[in-house]
């Protein structure tokens, strides 16, 4: 179900969210910069049909992490984020070029990047958003590139606490990706190795 909202309560939602990230950036370094998504990055690398060196737009870079860890395997990503203290800290982890975008006014090019990873990212737009969004991923990519997303699971939209999200389960963002005009490759749970109730996130590969 989509839920539609105006115009300035998606703004109103970017800003609080936006700001959420700002007051919280160092915590939320130290907090993740050791998680292990190798999984995810070796996922995205594995569909791509050249083996680099690739142009990777990684869509919700926060500090950077990722970032670095595909400058490391030698390929040229640029970040983009809408937290003015996340794009400057992955810009000092990573040495990367990184964008300051919000979601929901994107401006990423056409036929740019091999290959987008969005991890941890997209399930921060609205539901109503999701087709505008995506589309634009699919008109950012080149000729059989790549989308990689990880998303929370679930069948929910709302706050919590200063951060909005939207769940879905697999079978809707496949649909949602389809209409975009992507051909969805690849889907699975994490983290490995568990249960799928102790799987609450779901990675979807997408091409163009």
């Amino acid at each position: 179900m989509v839920v539609e909202q105006s115009r300035e309560v998606l703004d109103e939602i970017e800003r609080v969210t936006i700001g959420h990230y700002d007051a919280s950036a160092e915590g939320f370094w130290l907090g993740t910069r050791d998680h292990d998504v190798r999984q995810n990055i070796e996922a995205l690398l594995a569909a791509l049909p050249a083996e680099g060196p690739l142009d990777i737009l990684d869509f919700g870079c926060g500090p950077g992490r990722d970032l670095h860890a595909f400058k490391q395997l030698g390929h040229r990503p640029v970040g983009l984020d809408g937290s003015a203290e996340f794009c400057a800290m992955a810009r000092q982890h990573s040495g990367c070029t990184v964008l300051q975008q919000q979601f929901l006014s994107l401006d990423i090019g056409e036929q740019c990047f091999d290959g987008i990873f969005a991890n941890a990212s997209l399930f921060h737009v609205p539901s109503q958003q999701w087709p505008q969004v995506l589309t634009d991923c699919y008109t950012a990519l080149r000729q059989n590139g790549v989308l990689f997303m990880s998303v929370p699971r679930g069948d929910a939209e709302g706050w919590q606490g200063d951060r909005y999200g939207t769940y879905q389960q697999f079978e809707k963002i496949q649909q949602l990706l389809q209409r975009a005009g992507f051909k969805v490759l690849d889907h699975y749970y994490r983290p490995p190795g568990l249960p799928r109730q102790q799987q609450p996130w779901l990675a979807i590969l997408s091409q163009r």
